[in-house]
């Protein structure tokens, strides 16, 4: 145990406890006693930790009379457990975060956390080798339009974008209210008010071609309104015109369609066959159809049946490009 976890553990010990003997300080941390009195003396003296024993309680406690200066360690103070879950988080990020967005801005904390360590540790060097992470599908998109974007979302600022509509191969140029990003399937999504449309909108961010900040106070949405229109149906791009579709999935799925979140408002249920039920609210159909077809024969839709006609037709078609 390295100096550092000491004299965290010291110190919550005498903040947890209203007086702790000299013999549990030392079962406690497994030290010696020599150990213990430099890791005291050095709160004292270098920390100017108010440590002081109290013959009465017959142990160590913290002088909390009237006049005494608030007591803080100073810097990031860490248990290794602690050290090792913010690692693990920073190596998670490193990973899922493939723009670059956040690591930049946390590495100063990823140094401090591994001086902390000490050097005889390194557990970062072990989560790199025993954890990996595989994002599949996410885009690329340019760092600057996402700070910007960051940006005026916290400074309620509109903001002026050209984006390209994917759908028709268009180039269009807005000024719209963010409202709100979204991490969605390993790609970012910005909600927003549309002021060309004056509607409410999600533009994928890395069709977003170019950015601007604008001088104008942004139009606040409320975040009701924005689930209403963009939350309530199946899918990043929803609409209120909801209505329900009802998929049952063979045994063999069930098992693992049946621990999945599909929707917040999902109904699912194990059927007397073993097959798994489930029912979801949609309003657009294609990203459902996506999802739904990569089932295979695994699944059907058993009700509307214009939805199932919808991926027939689909299935069809598929089938002729083959041909």
């Amino acid at each position: 145990m390295s100096i550092n976890e000491r004299i965290y553990q010291i110190d919550q010990l005498l903040r947890d406890r209203k007086s702790i003997s000299f013999n549990e300080l030392i079962n406690r941390l497994e030290i010696s006693k020599a150990t213990l009195k430099r890791d005291l003396a050095y709160m004292r003296d270098r920390l100017n930790a108010p440590i002081i024993f109290d013959r009465e309680l017959n142990g160590y406690r913290l002088d909390n009379t009237p006049g005494n200066k608030q007591y803080e360690l100073p810097g990031l103070w860490f248990n290794a457990e602690e050290i090792f879950a913010l690692l693990t988080m920073q190596h998670l990020l490193d990973n899922l975060d493939s723009g670059g967005i956040l690591s930049p801005h946390i590495k100063p904390l990823k140094s401090r956390l591994t001086e902390l360590l000490g050097a005889t540790n390194d557990p970062l060097d072990q989560l790199q080798k025993r954890i990996k992470i595989e994002t599949i599908g996410s885009r690329k998109f340019n760092l600057d339009h996402f700070q910007a974007i960051g940006s005026s979302l916290l400074k309620r600022k509109q903001l002026h974008i050209d984006y390209l509509g994917r759908g028709r191969n268009e180039l269009t140029s807005r000024n719209i209210s963010p409202q709100r990003l979204i991490y969605y399937k390993d790609n970012w999504y910005l909600d927003g008010w549309c002021h060309l449309k004056e509607d409410i909108r999600s533009f994928s961010v890395d069709a977003i071609q170019r950015v601007e900040i604008l001088e104008k106070k942004a139009t606040d949405v409320s975040e009701e309104k924005l689930n209403e229109e963009l939350g309530s149906g199946y899918g990043i791009f929803s609409g209120k015109d909801v209505k329900w579709v009802t998929l049952k999935f063979s045994p063999e799925r069930a098992r693992w369609v049946s621990k999945e979140k599909w929707h917040p408002k999902q109904e699912g249920q194990f059927l007397d066959d073993g097959c798994y039920q489930l029912k979801i609210p949609y309003s657009k159909e294609p990203e459902l159809l996506i999802d739904v077809m990569k089932y295979g024969p695994d699944v059907q839709i058993i009700e509307p049946k214009d939805l199932r006609k919808k991926i027939q037709e689909t299935l069809i078609k598929t089938l002729r490009n083959y041909d």
